[in-house]
């Protein structure tokens, strides 16, 4: 795998009432064909933290982006009518930062980003617009809360 350059949040888009982990992505995923779960982290409901793929191995989170990218799920991320809406918990969003903070920690020089930033940018102005996503993942914006949380310490 390459250096890790991105560390990647992603939502699992399952509703607010499944608590699905590492196991149930790890089956659904092997259900698409792919040798494992797609995701090297895991943030559940109440905000335990579940190892995917260990970090040294490309993961199959961002179509473009994987090789040199650790993909971080958390479970959550739409209605029960499947739109997008940011549902996570507070124990996930602590999780979350921890979690980035010791990542962040190995590899410094890593991008903190969502799925959605990874969108290609189609009009070429240098910055991926809502229009552009190819999906509303992770239903936030990853760089606006990471830059909050910096703020806060």
């Amino acid at each position: 795998m390459k250096p890790i350059r991105l560390l990647v949040v992603h939502c699992s888009a399952t509703p607010a009432n499944r608590d699905i982990g590492v196991a149930q992505l790890r089956a659904m995923h092997l259900q698409l064909g792919w040798r494992d779960v797609g995701y090297h982290y895991v943030i559940r409901r109440d905000g335990r933290v579940e190892k995917g793929r260990p970090d040294t191995v490309v993961g199959s989170h961002v179509k473009g982006h994987n090789d040199g990218s650790l993909g971080i799920c958390l479970v959550g991320g739409v209605k029960p009518n499947m739109t997008a809406e940011t549902n996570f918990t507070e124990a996930q969003y602590a999780a979350l930062e921890q979690l980035l903070r010791d990542l962040h920690g190995r590899y410094p020089a890593a991008r903190i980003c969502g799925h959605r930033d990874l969108s290609p940018d189609r009009d070429g102005d240098g910055v991926v617009e809502p229009g552009e996503w190819v999906k509303a993942c992770p239903t936030f914006d990853v760089g606006a809360w990471w830059a909050q949380r910096q703020l806060s310490h």
